[in-house]
């Protein structure tokens, strides 16, 4: 019984084993129209198998078949079960993922951006959107031990593929090793000086907190200096993504550029 399993067979069970656990990790579900319809433009050898919950016009449906993928029409109810109740509009695709990059690959960069404690992945995903619009080069995450992918690229509208982005583990640590480089470290806070008052350096590191906590004192510290919004009401505070996008502007296109 123990040589019942021999050396050729336990060597396909694992390759089968191995390719099918290979094959979730290096695919990811994707959703909606409009997102659908910029991967056929842009990145068409990322779509690796297609789903239609609807008709669509003959001249879609042959782009759709240049792919050479599978191609399966799928009811409502399976779409919407694929989908996770999402909007998903009768396209649904099944992509290579994009690569998350590793820290030391940005050092090169000019304009950088750490979300410190930002848990919201729409929240992140409307930042990494504004901050290829902007001209960031490279999106840090610290502090979070894990993205959802998906959810990542659905709300940067796929802005996330054409952006770098890094995980750090410990913003600390990572904040040491950019300043190193010469960045110069910015903090968006409610105390800081108004963004429009600042002259940028050239090398520069923004640090956006999540909207409950902020950015610790330990990180602020480490921080050249803190930059707010100055608004014509008070209010608490905006959100983090429209005020990223707020920040990304008045950096960019605002009188305190480099």
């Amino acid at each position: 019984m123990e040589n019942f399993i021999t050396n050729d067979i336990y060597k396909i069970l694992v390759r089968v084993v191995f390719k099918r656990f290979l094959g979730k990790i290096l695919s990811m579900l994707i959703y909606g129209k409009q997102l659908f319809l910029y991967l056929l433009s842009r990145y068409p050898k990322r779509i690796q198998s297609v789903y239609l919950a609807k008709e669509c016009d003959r001249k879609l449906f042959y782009r759709i078949s240049k792919l050479d993928v599978k191609i399966e029409r799928v009811d409502e109810k399976k779409a919407q079960a694929m989908a996770k109740g999402g909007n998903h509009q009768g396209f649904l695709a099944e992509i290579s993922p994009f690569e998350l990059v590793p820290l030391s690959s940005l050092k090169e960069a000019d304009f950088l951006v750490m979300l410190f404690g930002v848990t919201d992945m729409g929240n992140i995903g409307a930042i990494i959107r504004s901050a290829y619009a902007f001209g960031v080069e490279g999106i840090i995450v610290a502090n979070l031990k894990d993205l959802k992918l998906e959810q990542i690229l659905r709300a940067s509208s796929a802005a996330a593929f054409e952006m770098p982005i890094a995980l750090a583990p410990n913003a600390y640590d990572a904040l040491n090793e950019l300043k190193l480089e010469n960045f110069n470290v910015y903090a968006a806070d409610m105390s800081g000086e108004s963004v429009l008052d600042i002259k940028f350096d050239k090398k520069k590191l923004l640090i956006l907190g999540s909207e409950g906590d902020g950015i610790p004192n330990r990180i602020l510290e480490k921080c050249d200096k803190k930059i707010c919004i100055k608004t014509v009401r008070e209010f608490d505070s905006l959100n983090v993504s429209a005020a990223a996008a707020v920040l990304f502007d008045r950096i960019c296109n605002g009188k305190g550029k480099e």
